[in-house]
């Protein structure tokens, strides 16, 4: 899982002071087991040591997951549930990362992205299942409550939600056979929702967006285009509107794209590098893409890293030194060094549950 690190960010720089040789922890749910894995690692020099810390007993499966950004606290979910019973647990953390506690509550909708808005009053989950829409205003404890805004537009198979820097815009791609990438304005003082006018950006055919990252400085949007095998880049016009940039294909010349898929997506702190899994469901070809942001903001595809069965999930290090990465079937999790260029260097794994996805990292 996934661009979640960005937010993240500011309450570590500030509250641990962050070097290249402090441990952090990496936190991942656990369907199969109803565990949360806390592992921590410990930077030695270039490479980094993996070492299970703790597993949380649940009562749930959860399989998503995210960070507040201020607090303390991790949220996990389900996927799927009795509406408005959906499982899932607040989690909360000691001041060096490591567990403290943890209390259930209900979700409207199992979600497969997680989030929260810029001012931290909200948490917004979407749904793969019903393709539904929801934001749950947070107490000054950062616990959700009841949902204040449902968004249902019809469509199945909604895949990410997350906003830009500006707090102002939400954005959500559907993929394969309920195509779309949906823009509305969002008011963070409330929790509303408004559609804009077009509603669809409408991403060219055969594409897939699923998961997103926004450059820190630049108006620009990317996604990881899951049936296209490869990126797009979209501008964020003042009115909100994404205009469409570019749709890079990486595949080599000749090789099909049947059973294959890519995943999660994410930028570097600094914005000048894009990774991105790449899944082989019915081919032995699992890899980490690679792209460097050029100055006008597009996208320039570096090459592609060879990466362990299905991977799923990414995130950063929170000195972004260091890229985790989560293979559902090849039940690992394995850490590359990020070198200056954009090249990935396998650092390290740990053997781990089949179908761990989602992870963060602080």
């Amino acid at each position: 899982m996934t661009p979640r690190y960005l937010l993240l960010i500011p309450f570590l720089f500030s509250c641990f002071q962050l070097s290249a040789s402090t441990p952090f922890h990496i936190y991942s749910p656990s369907s199969k087991e109803n565990t949360l894995w806390i592992v921590k690692a410990t930077p030695r020099g270039d490479r980094l040591d993996l070492k299970v810390a703790t597993k949380v007993n649940f009562d749930f499966p959860g399989r998503v997951i995210t960070a507040h950004p201020s607090k303390p606290l991790l949220y996990v979910t389900a996927t799927g549930g009795d509406p408005g019973k959906v499982p899932g647990a607040v989690v909360h953390l000691k001041k060096d990362g490591s567990y403290h506690s943890h209390h259930n509550v209900n979700f409207n909708d199992g979600s497969c992205y997680l989030a929260l808005d810029k001012e931290n009053k909200h948490l917004l989950g979407v749904s793969y299942g019903n393709g539904r829409l929801n934001v749950y205003p947070l107490d000054d404890k950062g616990i959700p409550g009841t949902a204040v805004t449902t968004v249902d537009e019809g469509k199945r198979e909604a895949h990410c939600v997350l906003l830009p820097p500006d707090g102002k815009n939400i954005y959500i791609p559907y993929v394969k056979g309920n195509l779309a990438l949906l823009q509305y304005a969002y008011d963070s003082k409330t929790g509303k929702v408004t559609p804009l006018e077009p509603k669809d950006a409408k991403p060219p055919l055969g594409s897939g967006p699923r998961h997103m990252a926004y450059h820190p400085t630049l108006p620009m949007v990317y996604f990881s285009n899951e049936q296209g095998i490869g990126l797009s880049s979209y501008r964020r016009e003042a009115d909100g509107q994404l205009k469409a940039e570019q749709d890079l294909s990486i595949l080599p010349p000749g090789m099909s794209k049947i059973g294959l898929s890519a995943s999660d997506l994410l930028i570097t702190p600094d914005g000048k590098f894009l990774f991105a899994g790449l899944r082989g469901h019915r081919q032995e070809f699992d890899r980490i893409s690679r792209y460097r942001v050029l100055e006008n903001g597009k996208a320039e595809f570096l090459g592609l890293t060879e990466a362990d069965k299905i991977p799923w999930g990414l995130t950063l290090s929170p000195d972004g030194k260091f890229l985790l990465v989560s293979a559902t079937s090849g039940a690992s999790l394995t850490a590359y060094r990020v070198s200056p260029d954009g090249n990935l260097k396998k650092v390290a794994s740990l053997p781990w549950d089949s179908r761990m996805s989602d992870l963060v990292t602080r």
